[in-house]
């Protein structure tokens, strides 16, 4: 029978991807280990693929931003008690907290040890990521981090650390392609993403930019996709489509027409990306889970931070990097976007005939 052990990353959405290689890491050093999560609701169907997979024994919702609003309502209290029910069901030889907040600890002092079992933590802040004390008073071996670290290396390192192994080069994000989505109609138009929607109005690329991205990939015959999350996404969704098939209603094959994706579940949404040519988008949890998927990706930054949450340089060495990051104050312009979305690709053979930006 391997090590249990839990995993605690409660939320965000990106954070939440950047913990995913986590789990292989762990696999690939102990192999037999049984791996639990807990995660906010929200979140939890993103870790379906790792359940399906049988590398993730259970995931464990909660709901703690919710149950914060009303702690002493009946229903609350109800959900609180299945909680913990389910949180201490299975007695763990470590429980890992890479949240490093008071929350995560709450969560990590309630779960149960195993006789010789140990709570690990993050021991220190590292540079631009929130951090709470209480999450170092919990541990029983808190583990100290460089300051200056990308956050997916933050959470891997803290577990190598604290289960004694060394770090594959190369992190998998245990999130593959369904094999029924490999041999998919080459004479369909190839769709690129958008990933326009972001948390923080700050971090948004001008809608004209996106409008303007959109008519010089149609006219190389790409389908573009719009997902949202909100009243407020469905809305730039909209727009943007909206300005793009108005420029493409000669193309009665379709080829070319932008699409407003449904409003999709995680584990959906992340099908639907994974059929997609490629992903450009803002910095964001949906532009998190294209570099998880290894697409071909642009993230855009607004703020100099694509090195601690964007996509790290060519693991693999393979001299083609298929994710980039882009930025600029106030913002990076359409030509640095659409000129990293070339270098970030096997280019066609058409390639030279594509022409610049005006």
């Amino acid at each position: 029978m391997g090590a249990k052990i839990l995993l605690v990353k409660l939320s965000s959405l990106g954070d939440v991807v950047h913990t995913l290689p986590v789990v292989q890491d762990i696999l690939a050093a102990r192999p037999g280990a049984q791996i639990d999560w807990v995660v906010e609701q929200a979140f939890a169907p993103l870790l379906s693929p790792l359940l399906a997979s049988g590398h993730v024994q259970r995931v464990i919702p909660c709901e703690l931003r919710r149950w914060r609003k009303a702690p002493l309502a009946a229903a609350t209290r109800a959900e609180w008690r299945i909680f913990k029910q389910q949180l201490q069901a299975v007695p763990y030889d470590a429980v890992i907290d890479l949240q490093g907040l008071t929350k995560s600890a709450v969560v990590a002092r309630l779960a149960r040890l195993a006789p010789g079992g140990k709570r690990y933590a993050l021991a220190n802040q590292t540079e631009g990521s929130a951090y709470e004390a209480p999450t170092r008073w919990v541990a029983d071996v808190a583990i100290t981090m460089a300051p200056h670290i990308h956050a997916m290396q933050r959470g891997r390192e803290l577990c190598a650390r604290a289960l004694g192994y060394t770090l594959p080069p190369v992190p998998d994000f245990g999130l593959k392609v369904p094999p029924t989505l490999m041999g998919r109609a080459q004479a369909a138009p190839e769709t690129i993403a958008f990933v326009h929607g972001t948390s923080r109005a700050d971090k948004q690329w001008p809608l004209e930019n996106w409008i303007t991205l959109g008519r010089q990939l149609m006219a190389q015959g790409y389908r573009i996709a719009l997902p949202h999350g909100s009243a407020n996404e469905l809305a730039t969704s909209q727009a943007i489509a909206a300005a793009l098939n108005v420029d493409d209603e000669h193309h009665s094959d379709e080829r070319g027409s932008a699409i407003v994706w449904p409003r999709l579940q995680l584990d959906a949404l992340t099908q639907h990306l994974s059929q997609c040519a490629g992903v450009i988008g803002v910095d964001s949890g949906l532009s998190h889970i294209a570099v998880a998927l290894d697409l071909p990706h642009v993230q855009i930054y607004n703020f100099d931070t694509a090195w601690r949450t964007g996509p790290l340089p060519d693991p693999a060495g393979s001299g083609l990097q298929r994710q980039r990051s882009v930025f600029a104050q106030p913002t990076p312009s359409v030509q640095t976007v659409w000129d990293a979305w070339l270098s970030c690709q096997p280019l066609p053979a058409q390639v030279s005939e594509w022409a610049p930006l005006p």
